[in-house]
């Protein structure tokens, strides 16, 4: 015997909204959002729609999600084999879950969701080389390069992200392209070295370590900071996946680099930086921040808005960090204080700019990823040289650790939905 409340039941309905909000967290997984969010924003597209209850399960490439309906319930998995991050893909779904309320339909969330997906990428394919390769050149000013670093760092990431856009565009292996990515970077920036020292008489020579610096455009930074932050919620499935992608990711692009300095001679160690008059190098520092959050930003799709706000935190972050390590503050410990700063700051500019709090945390951070440290140790594992692989891999780990507490801990101060289990 049913009861009234079973016979009114509409399984079929049931099925429609389970859909639509599978189809919710497929698009925000493929954005390049942690689980935590991915969830979030499902529930609130459930709740729309009318399910009572919504559980799912959240790793890097899959969902696994049941809607309730009264006594029935519906179990649906989905994969996400494209694994990347479209900041504003990102900000337009998000405005669509937090805007809908109880009532909406079926047909009004596919709508949208359809005007979603079919946005194209913001910036042409030159202009995204260009962002690459703004990023990487900050990035050997960081690492303590010079004017040859730079321009060479320059030309090599531009080239390499061409590259690597291409090819994933065309939906190729994503290991294969980082290792291709990588080599045609490395392979660029020591033809430019030689012709330099063929054309100015050695001018190139001793220049060989900016070669980490022109494939840091490959740093899978979003997915460290995202795994990082879905650890500290306790998601060790999807945690863990990330930080496993991302790790692959860097020894892909690492074999690669290993590989090109191995056959051509080139050194991985870098030089001292040159000494500079403080207010000089504060201001350098600076620039080559904001030029490298804002080379981040701008890859990773952002609206000129948002990236600008992104790069004004990292900005400000960035040379904290660097000042606090050089009166003798340990990196990680001068990391941790910067995300923590990045932090705090997101929770006041993203509501400002209306825009999601990760797409302007991260790509401040990103800077901060320690990518020149784990290439080396890398690189010094395939060279046999145990010692300086296990002092830059360590060096790496604690730098991606304290930068994933400073951020779980700044999202704690200003989000009770971290501070407390609900």
């Amino acid at each position: 015997m049913t009861t009234p409340d079973e016979d009114a039941l509409e399984p079929v309905e049931l099925i429609r909204r389970s859909g639509t909000v599978l189809r919710m967290g497929r698009a925000m997984l493929a954005a390049g959002t942690g689980s935590y969010r991915v969830k979030t924003a499902m529930q609130q597209v459930a709740r729309a729609l009318g399910i009572d209850r919504h559980e799912a399960h959240v790793t890097l490439t899959e969902i696994t999600a049941t809607s309730h309906r009264g006594s029935i319930f519906r179990t649906e998995v989905a994969e996400v084999r494209t694994v990347g991050v479209n900041a504003h893909r990102l900000a337009q779904l998000t405005d669509l879950a937090n805007g809908l309320s109880p009532g909406a339909t079926v047909a009004d969330v596919d709508r949208e969701l359809d005007r979603i997906e079919a946005l194209r990428p913001l910036y042409p394919a030159v202009a995204n080389a260009l962002f690459a390769a703004t990023a990487c050149g900050a990035f050997a000013y960081l690492n303590d390069g010079g004017p040859v670093e730079i321009a060479g760092v320059f030309l090599a990431a531009g080239l390499g992200q061409a590259v690597r856009r291409a090819l994933l565009h065309r939906r190729a292996n994503q290991f294969g392209v980082t290792m291709l990515a990588a080599a045609v970077a490395c392979l660029v920036y020591l033809g430019f070295v030689l012709a330099l020292d063929a054309w100015a008489g050695g001018a190139g020579a001793g220049h060989d370590a900016g070669v980490i610096s022109a494939v840091l455009f490959l740093v899978p930074g979003f997915a460290l900071v995202t795994g990082a932050l879905d650890l500290a919620k306790l998601d060790f499935s999807a945690g863990v996946a990330r930080t496993t992608y991302a790790l692959l990711v860097l020894v892909s692009a690492g074999v690669s680099v290993w590989a090109v300095s191995w056959v051509s001679g080139l050194e991985t160690v870098a030089a001292p930086g040159a000494d500079l008059a403080p207010l000089v190098e504060l201001a350098l520092r600076a620039l080559a921040s904001a030029l490298g959050v804002l080379g981040f930003a701008l890859l990773f799709n952002s609206p000129l808005r948002m990236a600008l706000g992104a790069t004004a935190i990292g900005t400000v972050a960035n040379v904290l960090r660097l000042e606090l390590a050089d009166v003798g503050v340990a990196m990680q410990a001068a990391t941790m204080l910067a995300t923590l700063v990045v932090g705090l700051l997101a929770a006041w500019v993203a509501p400002a700019l209306r825009v999601p709090r990760i797409t302007v945390s991260v790509p401040a951070v990103v800077i901060m990823v320690p990518g020149a440290a784990a290439y080396r140790a890398v690189v010094g594992l395939n060279d046999g040289d145990v010692d300086a692989a296990f002092g830059a891999g360590v060096q790496a780990m604690f730098v991606v650790v304290s930068i994933a507490i400073g951020l779980a801990v700044g999202r704690m101060l200003t989000d009770r939905a971290w501070a407390f289990e609900r």
